[in-house]
């Protein structure tokens, strides 16, 4: 017997939630908690980047939301499409509707008394233990819903406070042709199958960049971008930030025709998201990482003022240990090439207030997160974490040898090292103390070159 369907409402890749300014990989959330609970309960997942079609996405999608035996919807980050389609679920579907979200969110007043699922973060990633519990959690719910009368697993709102309201016969209006019946679904995927899925071109994406062929990630995500962009309205202008987040990365880190070029050209990427008044705090660390190496190349200071300004207002919008540690180097930078003494001894000791606030930041993240031995090394989970623990280690010994204390920065430093899941991590990061350390040396405080 075929599976039962479930499909699966959420935003993809990294969304920010600009009520907290905290940044989640939902792509983490539906495939280390949500894909493998609804296939280990038996059924098949779905979500709307996997679907493979051709013109606008809205009708395989209306045709999932209402035909799917179940469907999950995570409304983490207040993400206004999965709201828009939650919405939709319930009023055309009386049941079988399983709301989740991320814990240090707010929802607002009309879902607050819907029965919500909660599951939690540890910034971007999601612990091995939470996910196993979240999956065991979600599979529950599914097999008991299943095994609940019609009457008993009613959970749509609209369905519950309006009295005697008649849900759409799904049989009868697929015998007129207004909508696929679940049997035929075979048959939809077919007419729909003329080109990859958004899920697929991203994982092509991956796996470019994981052999560091950036300029095929960069042709994928242009063509990714092209197709979306012929889906969208006439003279409307494509502006998803994860995909030209990704586009300027890839394009930056490709380095051609020349890194120069290359990184004015993710600048231009970039600039498509407003990063002046933008939110998105992934946005602004990349606008502040790809100002910082175009000031180091060019000796340009509207560049270093604009690295500053995008970690600076990405720091304080999320108080998050990356873009404070490379805002307390950049204003570093500017100390250094700054001819004004007391604009020098100014941008240092801000400098050095950052770094105090970013070691307290890290020091909670590690202490909020003992590490335990894993019940599975090779899990997915536990790869992103020792990827977040390295960063935090490494983040916090950067930022004591900032404070002057190279003692205890050197330790935590051998900590990360003996943790880094990829070498490469640990160049990156030594390659950062070398220039640190040289910048340091030319402190105001103490150098007479300066006027003053």
């Amino acid at each position: 017997m075929a599976p039962g369907t479930c499909f699966v409402v959420m935003g993809f890749g990294k969304k920010t939630d600009f009520e907290t300014g905290r940044v989640l990989d939902l792509d983490k959330s539906y495939r280390n908690i949500i894909k493998p609970a609804v296939e280990s309960a038996g059924y098949a997942c779905q979500r709307a980047d996997e679907i493979v079609h051709s013109g606008l996405i809205d009708v395989p999608m209306y045709e999932r939301i209402l035909n799917a035996d179940i469907v999950i919807a995570d409304v983490s980050t207040s993400n206004r499409n999965a709201y828009y389609e939650l919405g939709v679920r319930h009023a055309l579907r009386p049941y079988t509707t399983i709301v989740i979200c991320e814990n240090g969110e707010k929802t607002p007043f009309d879902i607050n008394h819907l029965l919500i699922r909660w599951y939690r973060h540890l910034g971007e990633d999601i612990g091995y233990d939470e996910a196993q519990r979240c999956q065991a959690a979600i599979r529950e719910a599914i097999t008991t819903i299943a095994a609940r009368s019609a009457e008993e697993r009613v959970d749509s709102p609209v369905y519950q406070y309006v009295q005697n309201l008649v849900a759409p016969n799904v049989a009868a209006a697929s015998a007129t042709g207004a909508v696929p019946a679940a049997g035929v679904a075979e048959a939809t995927a077919a007419a729909y199958a003329v080109r990859p899925s958004h899920s697929e071109m991203i994982e092509q994406v991956d796996a470019a960049q994981r052999a560091g062929n950036w300029l095929g990630a960069k042709a994928i995500l242009q063509g990714l971008i092209a197709l979306k962009q012929l889906a969208t309205s006439p003279g409307e202008t494509l502006t998803d930030p994860h995909l030209l987040q990704r586009l300027a990365f890839v394009t930056y880190k490709s380095k051609s025709p020349g890194e120069i070029d290359a990184l004015r050209e993710a600048r231009a990427i970039l600039s498509q998201l407003t990063p002046a008044t933008s939110n998105d705090t992934e946005t602004l660390g990349m606008w502040g990482s790809v100002n910082k190496r175009l000031a180091e190349l060019t000796k340009e200071a509207s560049f270093l003022d604009e690295s500053i300004r995008g970690y600076g207002r990405g720091f304080y919008l999320r108080n998050d240990y990356y873009n404070g540690i490379n805002l307390a180097f950049v204003l570093n930078m500017r100390a250094a090439a700054c001819t004004a003494r007391d604009d020098a001894i100014a941008d240092f000791v801000q400098a050095r207030r950052v770094r105090d606030e970013v070691a307290a930041i890290c020091r909670q993240w590690l202490q909020d997160k003992p590490r335990n031995e894993p019940a599975d090394p090779n899990d997915p989970a536990v790869t992103q974490d020792l990827n977040t623990r390295y960063w935090v280690l490494a983040t916090l010994g950067e930022a004591l040898i900032g404070l002057g204390d190279d003692q205890s920065g050197a330790a935590q430093l051998e900590h990360a090292f003996a943790l880094a899941p990829q070498p490469w991590m640990r160049g990156t990061t030594e390659e950062q103390i070398r220039s640190l350390r040289a910048l340091l040396a030319r402190s105001p405080l103490t150098n007479t070159r300066l006027d003053g």
